[in-house]
């Protein structure tokens, strides 16, 4: 059925273990103070994969405050640990790492200095409820999800834009978790992951907010989260609590399966790799880092600009 992603029926793209966290970070007694209860039985929960432009693997750890940087050649270390639970990162063209901190907003970090500073704390009086992901436009534009604990029973999530001017502008206010976001090739559409739908919502990126949304795509069962763009314009969703990923065309109809080979909590995702045809996943319920093989390669993200 157009759009509606199901399980049989579609070529399958297998993954394979590209690295794991070693067991020197694995210390589930140093996890940060403060963190939300789901997170008080593991040893981490990698989110947010961004490559730099020497091919290392920015991602973050939720529940112990950490950004890891890993090496191509596949050696970890904690670029930074701090205060805070970052659950997104995108890199700058500049080489600054923003990260979208669930508990503080979105904070900026100095690669050179391992400085973390914040950048957005509020929207007028109000604190944001957690913001979860981001991506830049061509043009600087910083675009973000507030998801907080919004739900189909609280649909007030929040999807703002940030331009490269320094001002703040809310594109989306009654979205029911909102979680992954990504634009198209053209920046002609905007992709939202709702995670509680387990649906992707597609709008144009207007200045003042009105687009009209759409339904992009619908799944069956978990929920969606972390998005990838490929440079035709196909849509890769992590749909987190099943173990799989969906690629699907700019219509939203599913062309590939991608099954993890992790647990069901892959989480989010990246092109990368000298083609941009590999893409990264990460398998937040074992600490590890998933590869696979896609026909199409990534967008060019605004890192590599």
């Amino acid at each position: 059925m157009r759009g509606r992603i199901v399980f049989g029926g579609l070529p399958v793209i297998k993954t394979e273990v590209l690295t794991s966290m070693p067991a020197r970070f694995r210390d589930a007694t140093k996890r940060r103070k403060g963190v939300a209860p789901r997170f008080h039985h593991v040893d981490s929960f990698l989110e947010g994969p961004s490559f730099d432009r020497d091919g290392n693997l920015w991602v973050v750890d939720i529940p112990f405050g950490r950004v890891f940087r890993i090496t191509p050649a596949g050696e970890w270390d904690v670029a930074v640990q701090y205060d805070g639970e970052p659950n997104g990162l995108k890199i700058h063209k500049d080489g600054r790492i923003f990260i979208a901190d669930y508990r503080h907003g979105i904070m900026v970090m100095d690669p050179k200095s391992a400085q973390v500073e914040p950048l957005l704390e509020w929207r007028h009086t109000e604190k944001f409820r957690g913001v979860n992901d981001l991506v830049f436009a061509s043009n600087g534009d910083l675009y973000f999800t507030d998801q907080g604990l919004t739900s189909l029973s609280d649909p007030t999530g929040r999807v703002y834009r940030y331009t490269s001017a320094g001002r703040l502008e809310c594109m989306l206010h009654n979205a029911p978790s909102p979680n992954g976001i990504v634009l198209s090739p053209k920046e002609d559409w905007l992709y939202i992951a709702i995670t509680v739908g387990a649906s992707v919502w597609r709008m144009q990126p207007t200045n003042d907010g009105s687009a009209k949304v759409r339904l992009h795509t619908q799944m069956v069962c978990g929920g969606a989260d972390g998005l990838a763009m490929d440079e035709e314009g196909n849509l890769i969703i992590a749909n987190v609590g099943i173990g799989l990923l969906w690629v699907v065309d700019k219509r939203g109809v599913p062309l590939y399966r991608v099954d993890g080979c992790g647990g069901n909590l892959c989480t989010n995702v990246a092109y990368g790799g000298s083609n941009r045809k590999r893409l990264y996943i990460t398998d937040s319920e074992h600490g590890r880092i998933l590869t696979a093989e896609m026909p199409v390669a990534g967008q060019t993200m605004y890192s590599h600009l």
